[in-house]
Protein backbone atom coordinates (compact mmCIF):
# COMPACT_ATOMS: atom_id res chain seq x y z
CA UNK A 1 0.00 0.00 0.00
CA UNK A 2 1.51 3.47 -0.92
CA UNK A 3 1.11 6.42 0.83
CA UNK A 4 -1.73 7.93 -0.95
CA UNK A 5 -3.34 4.92 -0.07
CA UNK A 6 -2.46 4.86 3.42
CA UNK A 7 -3.05 8.82 3.79
CA UNK A 8 -6.65 7.63 2.65
CA UNK A 9 -7.22 9.03 -0.58
CA UNK A 10 -8.93 5.51 -1.79
CA UNK A 11 -6.22 4.98 -5.00
CA UNK A 12 -5.00 1.09 -3.92
CA UNK A 13 -3.24 0.53 -6.82
CA UNK A 14 0.25 -0.83 -6.55
CA UNK A 15 3.25 0.94 -6.63
CA UNK A 16 6.39 -0.07 -8.29
CA UNK A 17 9.68 0.06 -6.22
CA UNK A 18 13.33 -0.25 -7.73
CA UNK A 19 15.37 -3.05 -5.99
CA UNK A 20 16.11 -6.38 -5.06
CA UNK A 21 13.61 -8.79 -5.57
CA UNK A 22 10.71 -10.19 -8.27
CA UNK A 23 7.67 -8.34 -7.96
CA UNK A 24 4.98 -10.71 -6.36
CA UNK A 25 1.48 -8.37 -7.02
CA UNK A 26 1.03 -8.76 -3.44
CA UNK A 27 0.21 -5.71 -1.53
CA UNK A 28 2.24 -4.46 1.50
CA UNK A 29 0.21 -3.38 4.75
CA UNK A 30 3.02 -1.87 7.20
CA UNK A 31 2.89 -2.21 11.06
CA UNK A 32 5.08 0.31 12.10
CA UNK A 33 3.42 0.08 15.74
CA UNK A 34 4.88 -3.30 15.83
CA UNK A 35 7.98 -1.76 16.00
CA UNK A 36 7.49 -0.52 20.37
CA UNK A 37 7.09 -4.35 20.84
CA UNK A 38 9.68 -5.52 19.06
CA UNK A 39 12.19 -3.15 20.57
CA UNK A 40 10.70 -4.15 24.46
CA UNK A 41 8.84 -0.82 24.89
CA UNK A 42 5.82 -0.86 27.35
CA UNK A 43 6.78 -4.73 28.61
CA UNK A 44 6.47 -5.80 32.05
CA UNK A 45 9.04 -5.97 34.18
CA UNK A 46 9.56 -8.82 36.13
CA UNK A 47 11.81 -7.61 38.99
CA UNK A 48 12.94 -9.02 41.88
CA UNK A 49 10.32 -6.11 44.27
CA UNK A 50 7.24 -7.51 42.69
CA UNK A 51 8.09 -11.34 41.85
CA UNK A 52 7.71 -13.46 38.80
CA UNK A 53 4.17 -13.30 37.96
CA UNK A 54 4.22 -17.10 37.48
CA UNK A 55 5.37 -17.68 40.69
CA UNK A 56 2.78 -14.89 42.24
CA UNK A 57 -0.57 -16.75 41.03
CA UNK A 58 0.16 -19.93 42.69
CA UNK A 59 -0.94 -18.48 45.61
CA UNK A 60 -3.98 -16.53 44.65
CA UNK A 61 -7.12 -18.48 44.39
CA UNK A 62 -7.88 -20.10 41.23
CA UNK A 63 -10.84 -17.70 39.78
CA UNK A 64 -8.80 -14.80 40.38
CA UNK A 65 -5.49 -16.46 39.08
CA UNK A 66 -7.27 -17.58 36.20
CA UNK A 67 -6.04 -20.83 36.87
CA UNK A 68 -7.58 -24.06 34.77
CA UNK A 69 -6.22 -26.60 37.17
CA UNK A 70 -3.51 -27.29 39.06
CA UNK A 71 -1.29 -30.63 39.66
CA UNK A 72 1.95 -31.95 41.64
CA UNK A 73 4.44 -30.43 39.27
CA UNK A 74 2.94 -27.62 36.68
CA UNK A 75 -0.30 -26.10 36.59
CA UNK A 76 -2.45 -24.57 33.67
CA UNK A 77 -3.57 -20.86 33.46
CA UNK A 78 -5.49 -18.74 31.30
CA UNK A 79 -3.43 -16.21 29.21
CA UNK A 80 -4.52 -12.85 29.80
CA UNK A 81 -3.32 -11.71 26.62
CA UNK A 82 -5.04 -14.58 24.77
CA UNK A 83 -4.37 -15.08 20.89
CA UNK A 84 -7.72 -16.47 21.21
CA UNK A 85 -10.30 -17.73 23.11
CA UNK A 86 -9.06 -20.38 25.52
CA UNK A 87 -5.57 -19.65 24.86
CA UNK A 88 -4.18 -21.15 27.81
CA UNK A 89 -0.51 -21.86 29.21
CA UNK A 90 0.65 -24.59 31.21
CA UNK A 91 3.38 -23.63 33.63
CA UNK A 92 6.04 -25.89 35.97
CA UNK A 93 5.61 -24.51 39.64
CA UNK A 94 9.10 -24.23 39.96
CA UNK A 95 11.13 -21.29 38.57
CA UNK A 96 13.10 -22.88 35.93
CA UNK A 97 13.87 -21.06 32.42
CA UNK A 98 14.65 -23.17 30.44
CA UNK A 99 12.69 -27.04 29.37
CA UNK A 100 16.40 -29.02 29.55
CA UNK A 101 16.16 -27.67 33.36
CA UNK A 102 12.79 -29.94 33.76
CA UNK A 103 13.06 -32.64 35.56
CA UNK A 104 11.49 -36.75 34.03
CA UNK A 105 8.57 -35.64 36.60
CA UNK A 106 7.86 -32.37 35.68
CA UNK A 107 8.26 -32.83 31.75
CA UNK A 108 5.84 -36.01 32.16
CA UNK A 109 3.01 -33.91 34.00
CA UNK A 110 3.49 -30.44 31.41
CA UNK A 111 3.01 -32.96 28.45
CA UNK A 112 -0.18 -34.73 30.15
CA UNK A 113 -1.35 -31.71 30.67
CA UNK A 114 -0.47 -30.26 27.57
CA UNK A 115 -2.67 -33.17 25.97
CA UNK A 116 -5.35 -32.81 28.51
CA UNK A 117 -5.97 -28.83 28.05
CA UNK A 118 -6.43 -30.00 24.20
CA UNK A 119 -9.02 -32.54 24.98
CA UNK A 120 -10.94 -30.16 27.63
CA UNK A 121 -10.48 -27.08 24.94
CA UNK A 122 -12.35 -29.07 22.24
CA UNK A 123 -14.75 -30.86 24.30
CA UNK A 124 -15.88 -26.89 25.52
CA UNK A 125 -15.66 -25.33 22.27
CA UNK A 126 -14.56 -27.75 19.46
CA UNK A 127 -11.23 -26.60 18.42
CA UNK A 128 -10.38 -27.23 14.95
CA UNK A 129 -6.76 -27.06 15.83
CA UNK A 130 -3.80 -26.20 17.96
CA UNK A 131 -0.87 -24.44 18.21
CA UNK A 132 1.25 -26.16 20.97
CA UNK A 133 4.94 -24.58 21.62
CA UNK A 134 7.29 -22.58 23.99
CA UNK A 135 9.65 -19.29 23.63
CA UNK A 136 12.93 -19.95 24.86
CA UNK A 137 14.49 -16.92 25.99
CA UNK A 138 13.59 -13.02 24.95
CA UNK A 139 15.25 -13.19 21.42
CA UNK A 140 12.93 -16.02 20.66
CA UNK A 141 9.52 -14.02 21.87
CA UNK A 142 9.24 -15.07 25.92
CA UNK A 143 7.85 -12.07 27.52
CA UNK A 144 8.36 -14.01 31.07
CA UNK A 145 11.30 -15.35 29.89
CA UNK A 146 13.26 -16.45 33.80
CA UNK A 147 9.79 -18.45 34.02
CA UNK A 148 8.88 -21.55 31.17
CA UNK A 149 5.59 -21.93 29.87
CA UNK A 150 4.40 -23.94 27.31
CA UNK A 151 1.24 -22.19 25.27
CA UNK A 152 -2.00 -24.31 24.15
CA UNK A 153 -3.27 -21.89 21.78
CA UNK A 154 -6.81 -23.34 20.06
CA UNK A 155 -7.67 -22.42 16.20
CA UNK A 156 -10.66 -22.45 14.12
CA UNK A 157 -11.16 -22.18 10.47
CA UNK A 158 -11.10 -18.53 9.86
CA UNK A 159 -9.75 -17.24 13.17
CA UNK A 160 -7.20 -14.77 11.59
CA UNK A 161 -8.36 -11.89 10.80
CA UNK A 162 -7.58 -8.23 10.23
CA UNK A 163 -9.16 -6.63 13.21
CA UNK A 164 -5.74 -7.42 15.26
CA UNK A 165 -3.61 -5.64 12.30
CA UNK A 166 -5.43 -3.09 11.06
CA UNK A 167 -7.88 -2.41 14.47
CA UNK A 168 -4.91 -3.04 16.68
CA UNK A 169 -8.08 -5.13 18.37
CA UNK A 170 -8.60 -8.80 19.38
CA UNK A 171 -12.16 -9.67 19.44
CA UNK A 172 -12.65 -12.16 21.93
CA UNK A 173 -16.59 -13.50 22.30
CA UNK A 174 -16.23 -14.21 26.44
CA UNK A 175 -14.91 -12.85 28.99
CA UNK A 176 -11.85 -14.52 30.74
CA UNK A 177 -13.58 -15.86 33.81
CA UNK A 178 -16.37 -17.51 31.86
CA UNK A 179 -13.80 -19.07 29.86
CA UNK A 180 -12.05 -20.35 32.94
CA UNK A 181 -14.97 -21.79 34.55
CA UNK A 182 -16.16 -23.34 31.30
CA UNK A 183 -12.54 -25.02 31.59
CA UNK A 184 -12.40 -25.75 34.97
CA UNK A 185 -15.47 -27.40 35.16
CA UNK A 186 -14.74 -29.12 32.20
CA UNK A 187 -11.55 -30.68 33.25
Amino acid sequence: MDGDAAAGNGDTSLVGQDGVGVPDQLQRLWTPHRMAYIKGENKPEHDREHGCPFCRLVGMPDDEALIVARGSSVYAVLNLYPYNPGHLMVVPYRHVADYTELTTAETAELAEFTQHAMTVVRTVSDAHGFNIGMNQGVIAGAGIAAHLHQHVVPRWGGDANFMPVVGQTKVLPQLLGQTRQLLADAW
